[in-house]
């Protein structure tokens, strides 16, 4: 059940009721007509810009029309008032028994409820993370990992058919920096000496890796020149890598459906044939590029190379493909991944990248957009950095991985369920700050601990309320009669109808923030009742009579159905009692 769109529905049969009257032009177009929560509560439940879009194309005044389909919507049975406000803006009020509909939707439905078929199957491919498969991952990947999960199950619940896939970015020279790195902790594994120098990595993570190594070979590559292990031990260490990075991901409850490999694009012709595909659309070509703005002509060799023609497709300039040498350029094979998965037939390309990679999106949805001649649409997502505080103070850089945090320094000192919740307590692209000590703190402020602790308090009503021998099954809750008439019971019965509208909104803009943001103002309410009722008894959940328990408690079950789903969605299991 939606109500918003339930209630839009009604505004535009209403709409067409006043063309078939004449009292409106015939044809007129309701696309963006909408139906949403007013800005100011105290003017009603819903509101409907209908009368202010329609006004030219119908040649009427607004409120002219306004007053019309208000006399229209207050025939329907759900709407106890529609109120004309302005020059044309249509308020709505709610019957009672439309919030008791939707109460008793939430507990026939479960954490079911607010599921949607708005993406109607459509395929879609979540690719995030694809950190280098050079150490552990750290907190930046972290909160692409939240924020990419999140986004998928995000999507599975509005009706997608969604794929996490993580791209190994294994074809590059970091792997053989990563090789020449463990080098030395075999080397430190035989008693030598490691030389660690500048440019290799330096992190303790490698001494178990030059211990396998060890245990594997023995001492068969001490002697050798590069050219004789670094094929060997790149394809070693990068595999010892991934094992890493999935257990870490494991921590945060991550798991990936596809692991794709760069290096398997290379010599096996799937290079080559993205860029044949693009040149078949005349937009590979052998030419020149100006130099790079700020560059003295003195600074720049103008030199022929392979371009793809990316200005075609909304990019500022065209973008090498092959490097004056033969080799490939970066992008070229990032072209080719992106090919193969438009052939595999996705519907949707979400990508989501570190804010470094910000001058690769133009680029990256040229590419795309020509690959698929515009079918496909791709939405890279950009992660800002994440800064890390304890009580105030920066927090210090792992020994472990080196230079940095890691994703499990801040899993084993949060928790996977705190770590999740709070990197989705800002938009993707703005920066976070994450103190370990205020992440914790039992208060208001925190608003992991807020929405634990209701749904928290909901469980511990259902527990007395079971104890005192009232039904609280969710079925004998949504049969008995409800008592939704205070304006504070009114108010959480309203939030929790804008669940179902509020995950298609998420899901249409790609954002699973807008989540964990309504589940605060959803606990807000929640506790705003249960605090009125230390001064007004009749609002409190367990009441002397069992009948009148029951529909209040069947409130907050359905509150607590919505947190859950939500939840659900951030990948944060719920809490039943708070220690």
């Amino acid at each position: 059940m939606n109500l918003f769109a339930d209630i839009r529905t009604a505004v535009v049969e209403a709409l067409a009721r006043l063309e078939a009257a004449g009292d409106l032009p015939a044809g007129l177009d309701t696309a963006n007509v909408t139906v949403e929560p007013p800005r100011d509560p105290a003017h009603g439940d819903m509101a409907t810009n209908a009368a202010m879009v329609l006004a030219k194309p119908a040649g009427r005044k607004p409120r002219e029309i306004a007053e019309r389909l208000a006399a229209e919507l207050a025939q329907d049975p759900r709407i106890a008032l529609a109120e004309v406000a302005g020059p044309g803006f249509l308020n709505l009020r709610l019957a009672p028994a439309a919030l008791d509909d939707v109460v008793r939707a939430a507990l026939a439905a479960g954490r079911d409820f607010g599921r949607s078929d708005m993406g109607a199957g459509r395929k879609v491919n979540v690719e995030f993370v694809s950190a280098n498969p050079t150490g552990p991952m750290h907190v930046g990947h972290t909160r692409g990992a939240v924020f990419g999960d999140a986004l998928a199950s995000l999507l599975d619940f509005a009706g997608f058919d969604v794929t996490r896939e993580y791209y190994i970015n294994d074809g590059g020279a970091q792997v053989d920096v990563l090789a020449r790195s463990a080098y030395e902790r075999y080397r430190e594994a035989h008693g030598l000496e490691p030389e660690i120098r500048e440019g290799l990595y330096p992190g303790d993570y490698l001494i178990p890796v030059g211990q396998a190594l060890k245990d594997r070979f023995g001492d068969r590559y001490l002697e050798q020149p590069e050219a004789e292990w670094l094929p060997l031990f790149r394809d070693f260490a990068t595999e010892a890598m991934m094992t890493m990075i999935r257990e870490d991901l494991a921590l945060l409850g991550v798991r990936m459906d596809v692991y794709s490999s760069e290096k398997a694009l290379y010599g096996t012709g799937r290079i080559e044939a993205a860029l044949e595909a693009l040149r078949a659309k005349g937009l590979i070509y052998e030419g020149t590029l100006e130099p790079p703005k700020g560059k003295l002509p003195e600074d720049w060799e103008e030199r022929e190379q392979t371009l793809f023609r990316s200005t075609a497709h909304g990019d500022d300039v065209d973008r090498p493909v092959m490097k004056s040498d033969g080799s490939w350029t970066y992008f070229a094979p990032d072209i080719a991944y992106h090919y193969d998965k438009v052939t595999r037939g996705f519907d949707l390309l979400i990508d989501v990248f570190g804010a470094d990679h910000g001058g690769y999106v133009k680029r990256m949805k040229a590419a795309v957009a020509a690959l698929s001649d515009n079918a496909v649409p791709l939405d890279i997502k950009l992660i800002q950095l994440v800064k890390l505080y304890q009580n105030g103070e920066p927090f210090k850089m792992s020994k472990r991985a080196g230079t940095f945090v890691t994703l499990r320094d801040v899993v084993e000192q949060a928790g996977a369920g705190v770590t999740r919740f709070v990197m989705l307590t800002r938009k993707n692209d703005a920066p976070l700050d994450f103190d370990f000590a205020r992440v914790i703190e039992q208060s208001k402020d925190n608003p992991v601990f807020y929405v634990q602790y209701a749904h928290a308090r909901v469980c511990s009503v259902l527990r007395k309320a079971a104890e005192a021998g009232i039904a609280v099954e969710d079925g004998a809750l949504a049969a008995g009669p409800l008592a939704i008439t205070h304006e504070a019971e009114q108010a959480l019965a309203r939030k929790i109808a804008e669940w179902p509208r509020l995950v298609e909104i998420a899901a249409r803009t790609n954002e699973p923030h807008r989540i964990a943001f309504y589940l605060y103002e959803l606990a807000s309410d929640l506790h705003g009742l249960w605090n009125r009722g230390n001064d007004e008894p009749s609002l409190r959940f367990l009441q002397d009579d069992p009948a009148v328990s029951q529909a209040k408690i069947a409130l907050a079950r359905a509150a607590a159905v919505v947190i859950s789903a939500g939840l659900g969605i951030l990948g944060v299991t719920p809490a039943e009692e708070m220690r």
